[in-house]
């Protein structure tokens, strides 16, 4: 069944590589929980204990303003197809602006996605595996293209407004640091 390790193996690799979607858990020490499902081409492994994921725009900006203050994260991987598996890795996550020196060495890493907002690298300080027996088989179609169609048609100056309007504040009225301190 489940088994706790304290890095990536090969095998898990391989598996995190293969998925076509993952779900990212944060929470500040109070206020809402939050729980992202992510898709895309959005996913790096940096090495065995750091993963790096590019975040879109989107109609929020939870997980930004809760790494500022507690950097818990938890990025989950289910199989929908092939062995039955559930994945997390927990750790501490910093998230990277375009205005930090990081963001442009590690966007490098991603085609290019009109939209994108933020870098959130984790580093991981436990990653658990188990069964998946419950998660249901499914058939992955495709990615869905609307999102960056959307961002492609407001262009940047049409998305920092969309920023400015949307996620500059989260949904508990903390401040998402979308431009700076």
């Amino acid at each position: 069944m489940g088994k706790k390790l304290p890095q990536l193996t090969p095998e898990l690799r391989t598996f995190i590589e293969a998925q076509k979607i993952f779900f990212v858990g944060t929470a500040m020490t109070t206020g809402t929980v939050n729980v992202s499902p992510k898709g895309m081409d959005s996913l790096r492994i940096l090495d065995d204990n750091r993963v790096l994921w590019l975040n879109a725009t989107g109609s929020g900006n939870e997980t930004a303003t809760h790494v500022q203050e507690s950097p818990r994260m938890t990025i989950m991987f289910c199989a929908f197809e092939g062995n039955p598996l559930i994945l997390r890795l927990y750790g501490q996550a910093t998230v990277y602006h375009s205005f930090d020196e990081k963001w442009a060495e590690y966007l490098e890493l991603f085609p290019p996605t009109p939209g994108a907002r933020q870098l959130f690298e984790l580093h991981i300080q436990l990653v658990q595996t188990s069964c998946g027996f419950a998660v249901p088989l499914m058939d992955y179609q495709s990615d869905r293209d609307i999102l960056t169609n959307w961002a492609t048609k407001k262009g940047e100056e049409g998305i920092n407004d969309y920023w400015k309007e949307k996620n500059t504040v989260s949904l508990d009225g903390h401040p998402t640091g979308i431009f700076g301190k």
